[in-house]
C-alpha cells in the first residue's frame, strides 16, 4: 500500500510540475520565419493582436485569451489544493474512506486544462497578429495536453483508492 501511495503522489506531482511549466513557459505558439530568429508566442508576453493597443483588450479575441489563462492558472491551483487536501486526508480520514474530495479537486483541474487547451486549440489564431499566425504549436501547449490526461487519471486513482491498514 505505501508504494501505490509513493506512486499516486508521484504522479499527482509530476502534473502538478506539467502544469506549472505548461502555464508559465512561453511556448505556446512557435513562429520560426526563414532567416530569422524563432519567435515564441505565450499567453503572457509576447502576445498578440489582443494586447496592443488598449482597446483591444475588450475584444471577443481578448476574451478567448483570457479564458485559456484563467482556466490554465486555475488548474494549477486546483492541482495543488488537491495535493494539500490529500496529506490531509491522509492523516484525517478513518480507514476504508475514500478520497473523494481530494479526487473531486483534482478532476476540476483536469477539466480546467482541457477548457483552456481547447479553447486555444479552436481560437488561436485570432490571438496572434497576421505576421505570428503562421507558425505551430509549441512544448507549452503540448506539455498542456498531456497534464490533461495525468489530472483525469490522476482524479481518478483518488476516487478509487481506499485508505487501508
Amino acid at each position: 500500500m505505501l508504494i501505490i501511495l509513493a506512486f499516486i503522489l508521484l504522479f499527482h506531482v509530476a502534473a502538478a510540475i506539467l502544469l506549472f511549466v505548461a502555464t508559465i513557459h512561453n511556448a505556446w505558439w512557435v513562429v520560426s520565419p526563414s532567416g530569422h530568429d524563432v519567435i515564441y508566442a505565450d499567453l503572457w508576453y509576447s502576445c498578440n493582436s489582443t494586447c496592443y493597443p488598449v482597446e483591444n483588450s475588450h475584444t471577443a479575441d481578448a476574451a478567448f485569451l483570457q479564458t485559456v489563462q484563467a482556466t490554465m492558472i486555475l488548474a494549477t491551483i486546483l492541482c495543488c489544493v488537491s495535493f494539500f487536501v490529500f496529506i490531509l486526508q491522509l492523516f484525517k480520514l478513518q480507514q476504508g474512506d475514500r478520497f473523494v474530495f481530494t479526487a473531486v479537486i483534482e478532476l476540476l483541474a483536469s477539466l480546467c486544462v482541457m477548457i483552456a487547451a481547447s479553447v486555444y486549440t479552436a481560437q488561436n489564431k485570432s490571438f496572434h497578429v497576421a505576421s505570428l499566425q503562421e507558425g505551430s504549436y509549441g512544448s507549452s501547449y503540448i506539455l498542456a495536453w498531456i497534464s490533461f490526461p495525468m489530472t483525469l487519471v490522476s482524479g481518478l486513482m483518488y476516487l478509487v483508492l481506499r485508505k487501508r491498514k
